[in-house]
């Protein structure tokens, strides 16, 4: 979810001289003038391009830079290759090229970035390209063989065929020729109506390994002569390492070194990690905590409210007509306040980075969200150029965008840099992951809509109050100060719009940035904005007696793909029949990450506060489809996040710092508590939109507006457990 900017490196074309550990990766190499020479994995096979590999056995390696962590993309990207490759896909396999190739290969790969739910939207393109390309390389050079046109063959499942004499011949015994022709300046994909591959539910590549154990994880990295390192970071944000008492600790068992990390943090370096915190746990520290020690969640929200006075300065994020001046003369107003909590991305693997530093050469092995912003942080940690380091991505256990910060793998290279030729493993405590968040933003919201006489909605005036991710993040990337992203499921325009023509609209943001570290948690800024927008819709429905997807309707005529979804979602559910006894239905659609999606949700309620969510119906129109059964679950997956953070989530701030340590404060519902989930799938096509954050917007406005159905009480504040509302 995180965009990192690379340093300006100033690097001469070169060969690195060795492969990643068990990679098997070309090497980068500079291609002259005269004609292009072979480029060779590590086991000899040849390269056709970047994308590519063709082993003689007719197995085809497709190069994939995006990250995978559970959703898919590795496989998802593999099946876009393969699609235009013309490939055997049961003999596909994928493989990760490093950051440091990239650079060397003038970033061949393209951006490894993992966010925002770009790892196939981004990707596609090129990608495709990059098959298409080595399938008429490899027609080519069979045609060449045969001394026949290029026309009169085709090519399937990883063999070629001249049409007119019938002749056949492979992938792996043409590639050596393939490899060394010069590449098309143009090709053709193919149409969409064509695809064999893409569009099917193809099992995931990654299944096997994770089901037996085989796949390997940054924490699971072991090393001949490994140490490992448990750190621990100023709990309060934006402190200081005062001072610690090393001798205290200085005979427990397995300790190697006491290291200060920064100017904030000090880590223990042990045999064994447990020893590493052990010793860590009874090192005594000294903070300098500073005024930031003061904030509370209390504190916060006094400050949050009051930019929601509309005198309060705003930046304007989407606007026509005049909302204020309809406002005042409306013949019926509604007015609602909202709230909603920093959140934790809690993966189940905590940080860790493995490091080994020498004067010469600096490795890490870690799992990352963005290799080249691992890259970049191990160049600037450890001081070396480009050329003398590298990054070994591996698979993520969960990423959720934290994985796209750095702050990690900078702090593993720090302490390796302090035990030269020694590796070094760096594995955060729970409680150290959930201390040093990049945390959901905190905001609030006040919603005003204003009717005529006739109860028609003339007027929306949404004013956020909150925290801003790219002030902290990507500065560079605000907008004449404003936080565009802030706006997201909001804006006039682009890959997150709102889905409503109201005649007279005013969406602004008061800017707070308090000093909890934000960061891009997945949905980002649609899981709030969709509650404020989608509740306080279902507000103004029933304020003049309509039913609230009747209300919606008639304000989406100009918004036909939003209204799809939400109309297959109403479909779907049964929206207009009666219910089940004793089961209430809630309602929500949502733009985000350029889909449009809608889910409708079936509850009862017991007691007047226990909650049993039936079912969950959700309809994405992401433009293409890759996989839909990789779609249906990166929707059911969404859904377990966003109800979790709905019923269970929500950090709070006391003496500046996080109070919530483990999963026993801050907890994930159970496969018990999980509805059954339905998805509608209606990709119009024209345009490639994501999946893997999008729908999460939508779970809690359809459980909270269901809520209302049932018990008349509307939920204008996160997490429900505050509320005294729990699971049934």
């Amino acid at each position: 979810m995180n965009q990192h900017v690379m340093p300006k490196l100033n690097r001469r074309a070169f060969v690195i001289g060795t492969a990643a550990a068990g990679a098997g990766l070309a090497i980068g190499l500079d291609i002259p003038f005269g004609g292009p020479k072979v480029v060779r994995a590590a086991d000899g096979s040849p390269e056709v391009n970047v994308w590519v590999v063709i082993r003689p056995d007719n197995t085809t390696v497709v190069r994939v830079a995006r990250s995978e962590m559970g959703q898919g993309t590795l496989t998802g990207l593999a099946q876009l290759v393969a699609e235009e490759l013309e490939c055997d896909w049961s003999k596909v396999v994928t493989e990760y090229p490093t950051p440091g190739q990239s650079v060397a290969r003038k970033r061949a790969w393209g951006d490894f970035s993992t966010g925002g739910s770009r790892g196939i939207r981004s990707s596609q393109d090129y990608v495709r390209k990059g098959g298409a390309t080595a399938r008429v390389m490899l027609i080519q050079a069979a045609a060449n063989e045969w001394k026949v046109p290029a026309s009169e063959c085709t090519a399937a499942n990883s063999i070629i065929t001249h049409t007119p004499s019938g002749r056949t011949t492979t992938y792996g015994k043409v590639v050596e020729a393939a490899a060394k022709l010069e590449p098309p300046a143009d090709v053709k994909l193919k149409d969409p109506k064509d695809w064999k591959i893409v569009g099917k539910g193809v099992k995931r590549l990654d299944t096997v390994d994770k089901t037996t154990g085989a796949m390997i994880y940054g924490a699971d990295v072991k090393l001949p002569g490994m140490l490992n390192a448990a750190i621990k970071d100023a709990p309060v944000f934006g402190s200081k390492l005062k001072s610690y008492d090393e001798a205290k600790i200085a005979g427990m068992k397995g300790v190697k070194k006491v290291v200060k990390v920064g100017d904030s943090a000090v880590a223990v370096v042990a045999d064994t990690w447990w020893h590493a915190k052990t010793a860590l746990d009874a090192l005594p520290i000294v903070w300098d905590e500073g005024e930031n020690a003061k904030v509370s969640s209390e504190s916060i929200a006094k400050w949050l409210a009051e930019g929601l006075d509309n005198s309060q300065p705003a930046y304007i994020g989407n606007q026509n007509g005049d909302a204020k001046a309809a406002i005042a003369s409306a013949a019926k107003k509604v007015e609602a306040v909202y709230d909603y909590p920093y959140q934790n991305h809690a993966a189940m693997e905590p940080m860790n980075a493995t490091a080994l530093y020498t004067a010469d050469k600096c490795e890490v092995w870690c799992g990352t969200q963005n290799g080249e912003a691992a890259f970049a942080a191990t160049l600037e940690a450890s001081g070396l150029p480009a050329e003398k380091c590298e990054v070994h991505k591996l698979m993520l256990g969960g990423g959720f965008g934290r994985r796209g910060m750095t702050d990690y793998v900078r702090q593993a290279v720090l302490i390796a840099k302090e035990m030269p030729g020694t590796p070094v493993k760096l594995l955060w405590s729970r409680e150290e992951d959930m201390a040093q968040g990049k945390f959901h933003p905190v905001t609030q919201c006040k919603l005003t809509g204003a009717f005529d006489a006739d109860n028609n909605l003339t007027a929306l005036h949404v004013r956020l109050s909150g925290q801003s991710i790219l002030y902290t993040v990507r500065p560079a990337a605000l907008v004449n100060g404003m936080d565009t992203v802030a706006f997201q499921g909001l804006s006039p325009s682009g890959d997150a719009a709102i889905g409503y023509a109201v005649p007279n609209l005013l969406v602004e943001h008061s800017m707070r940035n308090p000093h909890v570290p934000p960061g891009f948690w997945r949905g980002v800024n649609v899981n709030q904005n969709a509650i404020y927008m989608e509740c306080f819709m279902d507000e103004l429905a029933h304020s003049v007696g309509q039913d609230p997807v009747e209300f919606r309707r008639k304000l989406m005529s100009k918004h036909p793909k939003h209204l799809a979804v939400l109309n297959a979602v109403a479909d779907k559910i049964g929206w207009g029949k009666p219910a089940p006894q004793g089961v209430y239905r809630g309602i929500a659609q949502v733009m985000g990450y350029g889909s449009y999606v809608a889910g409708a949700a079936e509850i009862s309620v017991t007691e007047g506060s226990k909650i049993k969510v039936h079912r969950i119906v959700a309809s994405t129109d992401p433009g293409y489809i890759v996989n839909p059964a990789q779609v249906e679950r990166q929707i059911a997956g969404s859904f377990v996040y966003g109800l979790s953070a709905l019923f269970y989530g929500g950090c709070t701030v006391k003496d500046g710092k996080i109070e919530q340590t483990n999963f026993d404060t801050y907890n994930s519902m159970r496969i018990a508590e999980m509805p059954k989930v339905e998805c509608v799938m209606v990709p119009s096509g024209g345009f490639w939109g994501g999946v893997g954050e999008p729908t999460i917007g939508v779970a809690a406005p359809a459980v909270l507006n269901a809520y209302f159905a049932a018990t008349g009480k509307r939920i204008r504040s996160v997490p429900l457990r505050d509320q005294n509302i729990s699971f049934a």
